[in-house]
């Protein structure tokens, strides 16, 4: 029997996620960067004229992100909160920004993910996380900003070519993949 016909119809698959964490730049962001002393903002028009009631909410683009896309189309929820956002009381995803300029850095977004699991285990118990984070969907965007950005501007000043500097930054994303797993 091949594999293919081991496997349920894509129709007939229901995939429950009972939250959304969402490491990396400024395409997943929900609006972390309004909390943050950065010029990095987008709180401001034209950003957010396609969302409810045309209000910019920080997140980098018209509406919704990817991070806000993927949720919905699961049906976690129809817009993430912001973590930062101290009005949050739904702590339901971690989206952050993460350029150099005043930002969240994914070591930052980690120690932050700590927080979240001790202010979930609070509310929810050890048990009761633990199960919560371990059937979770984890997004991580890397690379994004640092290709536009620190390469153009930084890399090549330091003497990298792009396909070392694109091996270095593979290597910064397994790191932090491999740190935020133990």
């Amino acid at each position: 029997m091949q594999l293919k016909e081991q496997l349920p119809a894509a129709e007939n698959v229901t995939l429950k996620f009972p939250g959304l964490f969402a490491f990396g730049d400024s395409i997943l962001d929900t609006g972390n960067n309004n909390n943050l002393a950065t010029v990095a903002k987008c709180n401001f028009p034209p950003y957010g004229r396609d969302s409810v009631g045309g209000i910019p909410t920080g997140r980098i683009g018209n509406g919704e992100v990817l991070s806000d896309l993927i949720a919905e189309g699961l049906g976690i929820k129809e817009l993430l909160p912001a973590y930062l956002d101290q009005t949050c009381r739904a702590l339901i995803s971690l989206p952050v920004y993460a350029l150099r300029q005043g930002t969240l850095s994914l070591v930052k977004q980690l120690e932050l993910f700590k927080e979240y699991i001790v202010k979930l285990t609070g509310i929810v118990g050890e048990e009761r996380a633990r199960a919560i984070i371990a059937s979770s969907l984890f997004l991580v965007s890397a690379g994004n900003n640092d290709i536009l950005i620190s390469y153009s501007l930084i890399a090549t000043k330091l003497h990298y070519d792009f396909p070392s500097y694109a091996a270095l930054l593979v290597s910064m994303a397994s790191t932090f993949l491999r740190y935020s797993v133990t």
